[in-house]
């Protein structure tokens, strides 16, 4: 696997472009020791978000990979609530050990410190990137029986008809609303935004046709596309999607460079020694490269990436104040 091969071109040559120059830093006698007793103890993983989605399924197959691999305890700790924000903040505020880390994303690391007022923590001082997981792109679903076949479509019937069309999607200033909303200013129409609480009130209206559009991520909707009860008609990515192959991503259907997808990665508190970033870093990058995790990633929509803790860090000072123009302009805010 070639770290950020599954990642869109144009954010791979943004990441590239930011990466050349780098020196290598050669690690210090003293942390070299600390990384060979390291780890002493159970290492915990926080999903900021419940059990069973998508989140969390990504930390459990690469905990559980990194534990078979090393001889290791990971335990992985769901720290639901704001957003995402409460157990980013816990790692944060965690001591720099490398016994705490957190499983980040889009939302809760490049959009949340524009959207939230108030945040608790700043993921360019607060946090030490570790690896990046995977990446996953933003669909656009219609009813299987609906009358659009196409993104195309959908511009057709808005034209000159705001708000004639709506959009649901799964919270507020989540990749999924802020990739509509940009998807809409790309084609100069105007929807009417629905947000929902959560995936399945949103499916459940869906497929009964009471809403006419809906953004998410591929493993939400995956089964029912398979099961026949919804269609994708766009993507998001620069790329289109392994598990949905027909699917034309948004830059081929006329938007020139449109690209938006949530990414994954594992982070660590500011301060944690090099040499262990390092370790977790490479075993991050063994067990992505196991088949069965690979293939369990993919199987959900996700794509790998993997890569070193530098080029984490790069798309992160490039991807927070991308995300923060994109929140701005849309007017989102959250207390």
């Amino acid at each position: 696997m070639t770290a950020f091969s599954s990642l869109s071109r144009s954010l791979s040559a943004r990441l590239c472009a930011a990466f050349l120059g780098l020196a290598a830093v050669a690690v210090p006698h003293g942390a070299a020791q600390a990384q060979t007793a390291y780890p002493a103890k159970a290492i915990r993983l926080i999903v900021p978000f419940p059990p069973g989605g998508g989140t969390d399924m990504i930390a459990r197959a690469v905990a559980q990979k990194m534990a078979d691999q090393n001889k290791w305890s990971v335990i992985v700790d769901n720290r639901p609530g704001a957003g995402g924000n409460l157990g980013v903040d816990a790692v944060a505020k965690a001591d720099p050990d490398g016994y705490t880390l957190v499983m980040g994303q889009t939302s809760n690391l490049a959009i949340n410190p524009t959207l939230y007022k108030k945040l608790p923590y700043d993921p360019l001082k607060d946090l030490a990137p570790v690896a990046l997981v995977s990446s996953s792109p933003i669909v656009m679903a219609v009813p299987v029986n609906s009358r659009f076949k196409t993104f195309a479509d959908v511009v057709a019937a808005s034209k000159g008809k705001p708000e004639a069309l709506t959009l649901g999607y799964s919270g507020n200033g989540t990749v999924a609303h802020l990739a509509g909303e940009l998807a809409e200013n790309a084609a100069g129409i105007q929807l009417r935004h629905i947000p929902y609480k959560g995936a399945a009130q949103a499916m459940t209206d869906l497929m009964g046709g009471q809403i006419d559009l809906y953004m998410s991520s591929v493993p939400t909707l995956l089964g029912h596309v398979r099961n026949g009860k919804l269609k994708v008609i766009a993507i998001t990515s620069a790329q289109r999607s392994a598990q949905l192959p027909d699917v034309p991503t948004l830059a081929e259907s006329g938007f020139k460079g449109f690209e938006a997808v949530t990414w994954f990665g594992v982070l660590a508190p500011a301060g944690t020694p090099a040499a262990i970033v390092a370790q977790l870093n490479k075993a991050i990058n063994q067990a992505l490269k196991q088949p069965d995790v690979a293939d369990k990633l993919r199987s959900e929509g996700g794509e790998i990436l993997g890569g070193t803790s530098e080029q984490f860090s790069a798309l992160l000072r490039t991807e927070v104040p991308r995300w923060s123009k994109i929140v701005k302009d849309s007017g989102a805010s959250l207390d």
